[in-house]
């Protein structure tokens, strides 16, 4: 019944629509995975329901004092009732997702927002500037490799970017891009002490004085790399929900990378890089069952309302992700994640050890507090070994620190008042 349903929820999600570079909208990726946990996840409902009413289950610790008190509600009703909640709930859930779903692939959200004009760009990698008074303090924000830079322009009203322009700092934004012939041999050698370090030569010759760096999630390490290694040409290092300790929080998601290695091995050799789905696969195992409750929460919205339009963006930007080039994927997931070799000293660029200590530039560590790709005792690790570093606790997820609707006073606002103290313009 289930496998019917679902044949028919697939028939009414038909073709997609447009995604926010006008491309079909292809979230959430890889959708035959969401939609495959759908369906097991209905039919491990029916096939474990016998053995709940025997008490068979072996429980988990944590939920055994609830499943228990379940168990004994459950002592006085028959197997056919019990057998036909299952069978209700069970549709029930998967009606909502497959609505939710529908709704949000088909939905008329559209990003309109305007890159500003590239002023520098080498390979696939462009350098946006955004309008601001000449004699204002220079920003270099940094983003992660594996995400469109957007998510610090997002829209209108939500743009770290143009609020910081708006405040008087002249920002400089990276754009990564997707890697092309050239960047597909990338590592993080190449990106950091060529890319971001001819990008930093740039902005040293336009403004006549040493910017701040900023860097988001993984656009944190290279930004760290940054100041560790052009200590005089970073006047202050921002870092905000950047891992460092890959085993504080996050030893579940070292040990699935190790096991997923020659799956990623393989992926990487068929095209030398690795591709957007295995990337989105490996962030999907972390919470297998998020998909179901974010998409079934968005069924229940009013389409035009705030909720549901911030809903759609962000799964637009978060769908909207890039391959990683090969040699920069196995450097991240198996030195970074699988060796832990940040914390250990072990990381190097163009052959010198990264170190938190040997940073000088007046640093602010931003930690989201509800922040689940990048732990918080990941990130604050880095507070305590960056020298004199201030450490700023948000009370907000590692995409809603940026661009909920509190970013402005919670992060926005604390950010540039720091930035104010320590780069007097």
């Amino acid at each position: 019944m289930l496998t019917a349903q679902m044949r028919e929820g697939l028939t009414r999600i038909g073709p997609p629509g447009t995604g926010p570079s006008g491309t079909a909208r292809l979230g959430p990726r890889p959708l035959p995975l969401h939609l495959a946990m759908q369906l097991w996840t209905g039919l491990l409902s029916f096939a474990s329901w016998p053995l709940l009413k025997n008490v068979s289950l072996a429980w988990n610790p944590r939920v055994a004092p609830t499943a228990e008190a379940l168990c004994d509600d459950l002592a006085g009703i028959s197997t056919e009732a019990f057998a036909a909640a299952v069978d209700q709930e069970s549709r029930h859930r998967v009606h909502q997702y497959l609505t939710g779903l529908n709704r949000y692939r088909h939905h008329p959200y559209r990003r309109l927002l305007h890159d500003p004009p590239a002023v520098w760009a080498e390979g696939t990698t462009r350098l946006l500037e955004y309008p601001a008074s000449p004699d204002g303090v220079p920003l270099l924000v940094v983003p992660s490799l594996i995400n469109r830079a957007y998510i610090l322009d997002f829209n209108e009203n939500r743009s770290f970017m143009r609020t910081m322009s708006a405040w008087g700092f002249r920002p400089f934004l990276v754009d990564w891009g997707a890697p092309g012939v050239v960047e597909r041999g990338f590592d993080l050698t190449d990106y950091i002490a060529g890319r971001l370090e001819r990008v930093l030569d740039q902005i040293l010759t336009w403004c006549g004085r040493p910017p701040a760096v900023v860097g988001y999630c993984m656009g944190g390490l290279l930004a760290l790399a940054l100041a560790a290694r052009r200590r005089v040409d970073v006047a202050a290092l921002v870092l905000l929900a950047t891992p460092w300790d890959f085993q504080a929080g996050l030893s579940v998601r070292s040990q699935q990378t190790m096991m997923f290695r020659s799956f990623i091995e393989n992926a990487i050799a068929g095209t030398g890089e690795l591709p957007v789905d295995v990337l989105q696969t490996l962030f999907f195992s972390l919470d297998p069952t998020m998909g179901e409750r974010k998409f079934r929460g968005f069924a229940g919205l009013d389409p035009a309302s705030p909720p549901a339009l911030d809903f759609v963006a962000t799964e637009d930007w978060a769908n909207d992700g890039v391959a990683l080039a090969g040699p920069v994927a196995r450097e991240c997931l198996f030195g970074w994640y699988g060796a832990n070799t940040p914390v250990k000293g072990m990381w190097q660029i163009a052959g010198t050890p990264i170190r938190p200590e040997s940073v000088t530039a007046p640093s602010l560590v931003v930690v989201p507090k509800r922040d689940r790709i990048v732990p918080p005792p990941s990130a604050l690790v880095l507070a305590d070994a960056i020298p004199g570093a201030y450490r700023l606790v948000v009370p907000a997820g590692h995409i809603g620190m940026m661009i909920g609707s509190a970013a402005s006073s919670t992060l926005y606002g604390p950010l540039a008042r720091w930035l104010g103290q320590v780069m007097p313009g």
